[in-house]
């Protein structure tokens, strides 16, 4: 565990260098994703093409491989909070990552750790692979969940450590580092959907599995290249037993009545070892403040500190209960919102196959696959636009450093995502109808006739989701970092993921529902009525929509009060 000189003035224990740390933090994040999510988003190919799987196993095994990385993240962020630090849990996951890659090349370079190439034979005659083959396979995909499981969390949250939260130009890079980490992090996803991909695909699996190891080992050189100018938070023990506590507490005293002024007459105490800031007093979750209520029984050590913390809790304590409790309803918000990006993005490959996707008088057609890359080109030219033109002219208008607040971003970003699938609807409608009048030439093909309508229509949809993703999906994720305790960062980073899992299962289900009760989501769109699903999913976001502004006007950013360690600004909504 990193160890900090306890003689040292506290400006010498912080030196904060933001803008140096920068490139390898956010260096490490992009070759990290270029080594990972190239090889990740075309496995369901390789298991089927390169070890023969049949498409129902390879499909299980990449839902469970993807769920499984985003629900990790929950025990990486708590190894991380409670022992670690998350320097040494990024560097323990960036170099299990690099092992994952390396043996999923191994797996395609290696005659023998992959099954006998098929050639003319009939792919019922294709040969699976043996028991070391998937063995070898998997311990490969473990060891990326490893990965993926420290590093999803703790990454932000880590580059966001090196700003000092205290002055105004540490908030102001705090904000500016969150625009550009996803920046490289959308470049990073469009070169490894189109470069990494095409390599895989068309030229060798080797030498695409290859080219991102090979991205994952620099992911590790620039991390640790870094080292030494580095701000390691060091970690106080497990941050969920203050939770515990200030629970056990409160029910224990639950039949004790609050004075008329709990902010004055409740137990205070902060230790001086704490990351956390001090925060003010809310009256928000009161049933919690009796954890507080100091009675005749309860001892207390010579240092000011509760004798049982399971039965006495400072007031500090329950106020960053609440603040984890404050960010709940929101990130139930933020759950349902993604539901529409994730449809976005599952159909509209579906409605390019059944589109004109031929460009000029050529003979070029556009892969449907692509169309999914036009959300990160927006992210990418949106990002640099917000936070070199747009942002500054905000500060000057609302006079606050962050432009607006982030949940007025998200907010937008929603009402946005209303707009996208109302638009998509709009589109799919077009397209079906033209299918069924003017196909194009006549062609049809397994799943249906094609439509006449350019595929070239399905841009501004994809752009449109790709701005909603900047504004809401991003914003959440800062809005996390910011308003959960100092010790819970790692924790707070893994929301985002957990919510996208938990968007996952939702969209299944709900597809799920939509397909048992309806025939909208037909196996040829001609025959079904996809614009009626996107206009459900646009009355749910407007349902979701006003569910998120009440929780918007009701929450309290944190405030921190006097004699903060790390202080936060405060923010209004």
């Amino acid at each position: 565990m990193e160890k900090i000189d306890k003689e040292a003035t506290k400006s010498e224990i912080m030196r904060y260098r933001g803008i140096r740390a920068m490139p390898f933090i956010i260096g490490n994040e992009t070759f990290e994703k270029l080594g990972t999510i190239g090889s990740s988003s075309n496995l369901l190919v390789y298991l089927t093409s390169i070890f023969h799987l049949k498409t129902i196993t390879a499909t299980n095994i990449i839902n469970i491989f993807n769920g499984t990385c985003n629900f990790g993240t929950l025990l990486g962020a708590f190894l991380s909070d409670t022992y670690f630090g998350r320097y040494r849990t990024l560097g323990f996951a960036s170099v299990s990552s690099f092992l994952g890659m390396l043996v999923l090349t191994l797996s395609a370079a290696i005659s023998r750790m992959h099954p006998p190439v098929c050639g003319n034979q009939e792919a019922a005659s294709c040969v699976g692979p043996t028991t070391k083959q998937m063995t070898f396979l998997l311990i490969g995909f473990g060891l990326l969940v490893i990965g993926s499981s420290g590093i999803r969390p703790c990454n932000l949250a880590f580059g966001a450590d090196q700003f000092d939260p205290n002055t105004a130009p540490g908030r102001k890079g705090i904000s500016s580092f969150f625009n550009w980490y996803y920046f490289s992090l959308t470049f990073a996803m469009m070169v490894s959907l189109t470069v990494i991909v095409y390599v895989q695909s068309n030229i060798s699996w080797s030498l695409g599995l290859a080219i991102p190891t090979i991205m994952m080992f620099l992911s590790c050189a620039l991390l640790f290249a870094g080292t030494k100018i580095y701000v390691r938070m060091v970690p106080k023990g497990s941050p969920l037993s203050s939770v515990e506590q200030v629970f056990v507490a409160a029910f224990k005293k639950r039949h004790l009545q609050l004075a008329e002024q709990p902010c004055v007459a409740l137990f205070n105490y902060v230790s001086s070892d704490s990351l956390n800031s001090k925060l003010c007093y809310t009256d928000q979750f009161r049933f919690l403040n009796k954890a507080a209520i100091r009675t005749p029984e309860d001892e207390i050590n010579s240092d000011g500190s509760a004798a049982d913390p399971w039965r006495l809790c400072s007031i500090q304590q329950v106020e960053e209960v609440k603040c984890l409790l404050r960010v709940v309803p929101i990130w139930v918000a933020g759950t349902v919102y993604y539901l529409s990006v994730v449809q976005q993005q599952n159909y509209v490959i579906f409605q390019a196959f059944q589109s004109n996707r031929q460009l000029g008088h050529n003979h070029f057609r556009i892969p449907p696959a692509s169309f999914i890359v036009f959300p990160f080109l927006c992210i990418s030219i949106w990002l640099p636009i917000y936070d070199r033109i747009l942002l500054p002219w905000l500060r000057k208008f609302t006079r606050k450093e962050d432009g607006i607040t982030l949940l007025q971003k998200m907010g937008i970003g929603m009402f946005i995502s209303i707009i996208t699938m109302i638009i998509s609807a709009i589109v799919e409608d077009r397209r079906r109808s033209l299918a069924l009048t003017r196909p194009t030439l006549g062609i049809t093909q397994e799943k249906g006739a094609i439509s006449s309508l350019s595929g070239l229509w399905l841009i501004p949809q994809m752009t449109l989701s790709g701005l909603t993703e900047a504004l809401t999906l991003f914003s959440e994720s800062e809005f996390f970092y910011k308003q959960c305790p100092e010790n819970m960062r790692s924790i707070a980073g893994s929301f985002l993921f957990v919510g996208m899992a938990g968007s996952s299962y939702l969209s299944s289900l709900f597809s799920s529902v939509v397909h048992k009760t309806s025939n909208w989501l037909a196996e040829d769109l001609n025959k079904g009525r996809l614009d009626y699903f996107f206009y459900l999913i646009a009355v749910l976001q407007i349902l979701n929509l006003g569910y998120f502004l009440l929780c918007a006007k009701w929450y309290k950013y944190k405030e921190a009060g006097s004699n903060t360690k790390l202080s936060e600004s405060k923010e209004q909504s």
